[in-house]
């Protein structure tokens, strides 16, 4: 980090640096009129720090920007990896300066204070357009603001580069293969369900497909795929725009989200009327997510009618290369893999020592764990006779299902994660 200095009046604490010139960004909202003498270095140093944030973050690989006003300050940090980091804050003196100028550039309004909105900004970085996504909350010291960076180049990538395992990737392609059906893909918030999905689409993505996403909101813009962003407020719903969207003769479909049991109707019944859909689920592993189906009120005959399988993921922190380095297995570590993954013989683990490159953390970058579980005649015979989920589990285990933890212990043998990393995330699968 480099200290910036503020000769137009002191306020800006610190600031990033960015090794270079500051970012250009342009937006529909921003205004044009610039005013005179001190007032004019003031706005100007504003602009600059904002420039400044977010080419930095954009530069760092931050997923998101956050902007956190407090009683005597606004705190910053970044999202990378997965984790929080604090960043030098901004005096409260100019606090409402840089939020309303952040909201000018997004288009929101920046005389409401009182109601959430929500925004956009384009900018360009190394020659590459970056869309960033603002939301706004009102807080008890002021507006919060959280910058959500998507960056096209990090969300659609070739399927081999999203972390399955050769058995999995061969499976998940076989769900691909099927000419109609319906694909899940289901895990918390923010474990790369998106990413999976719209590389997923640019794979089967073909002039002789007609492709059409149902969205809230459209993240990224895929070429020759019809993407529809729903807007509850004038009645575009999910529900509704996939009836609509039904009638535009689709061969595959992708729902952004199932979230109520109207949605989860049409999309099954979709799945059954020669449709390839995809959809997501917030739940915590693959079988669970029959379970929240049948919640809710998905009528079992029509889930295994249409279900051709389930992929569940978790992202994991990727060990920093310039500073891997191997170690030997305590007997704890032995023990817990023992536990989780019974006659996995792992004589070497790794670690990042922590340095320039990765911050000191250990960690640069992410990648998937996953949990792939094909729906053959068997299961479908169990949801319909409305097993429970252990049952369900133990037979998709049988038939060669990698459970989150056994995937996850893989990649730390390979040197890939930390032993430590895998059982932080797949543990809370259970």
């Amino acid at each position: 980090m480099k200290r910036k200095t503020n000769r137009a009046g002191g306020f800006l604490q610190d600031s990033p640096g960015t090794g270079g010139e500051y970012l250009g960004i342009s937006s529909p909202g921003a205004g044009k009129t610039k005013p005179d003498g001190a007032s004019a270095g003031f706005e100007a140093s504003v602009v600059q720090w904002v420039n400044t944030l977010i080419d930095t973050g954009v530069r760092h690989d931050a997923s998101d920007i956050h902007l956190e006003p407090c009683a005597d300050k606004l705190q910053v940090r970044h999202r990378i990896d997965g984790a929080l980091r604090d960043l030098p804050p901004c005096s409260k003196d100019v606090m409402a300066q840089v939020i309303s100028r952040v909201k000018l550039l997004a288009g929101m309004d920046i005389a409401e204070r009182r109601l959430p909105q929500d925004g956009s900004i384009h900018v360009e970085v190394a020659e590459k357009t970056i869309h960033i996504r603002v939301s706004s909350l009102p807080t008890v010291h002021g507006e919060k603001l959280v910058l959500r960076v998507l960056n096209p180049e990090k969300v659609v990538r070739p399927l081999e580069a999203l972390g399955f395992s050769p058995l999995n990737l061969e499976r998940y392609y076989r769900f691909l293969d099927n000419p109609y059906g319906m694909v899940l893909v289901t895990g918390p918030t923010g474990c790369g369900k998106t990413t999976t999905l719209y590389s997923t689409l640019q794979y089967l993505n073909s002039p002789e497909k007609n492709i059409l996403t149902v969205e809230n909101p459209v993240e990224y813009r895929l070429e020759r795929i019809n993407q529809v962003q729903v807007n509850s407020r004038i009645g575009l719903t999910f529900a509704a725009t996939l009836r609509s969207a039904l009638r535009q003769d689709p061969d595959i479909i992708m729902v952004g989200e199932i979230r109520d049991t109207e949605t989860a109707e049409i999309v099954t019944r979709a799945a059954l009327t020669g449709h390839l859909v995809f959809s997501t689920l917030h739940t915590n592993d693959a079988v669970r997510s029959i379970t929240r189906l049948l919640d809710m009120g998905v009528k079992p005959y029509l889930l295994t009618a249409s279900l051709v399988g389930i992929v569940s993921q978790r992202l994991v922190r990727l060990i920093c290369l310039h500073c891997r380095d191997s170690y030997e297995p305590s007997p704890t570590d032995l023990a817990m893999i023992e536990a989780s993954y019974p006659g996995k013989e792992v004589t070497r683990l790794y670690q990042g020592k922590g340095c320039a490159a990765c911050s000191g953390t250990g960690f640069k970058g992410r990648t998937a764990i996953h949990e792939i579980m094909p729906v053959d005649e068997e299961m479908r015979q169990m949801i319909r006779s409305s097993s429970n989920t252990d049952t369900i589990r133990n037979c998709a285990v049988a038939k060669g299902m990698i459970p989150f933890i056994q995937d996850g212990i893989r990649r730390s043998k390979e040197g890939v994660t930390t032993l430590d990393e895998v059982m932080r995330v797949a543990y809370s699968a259970f």
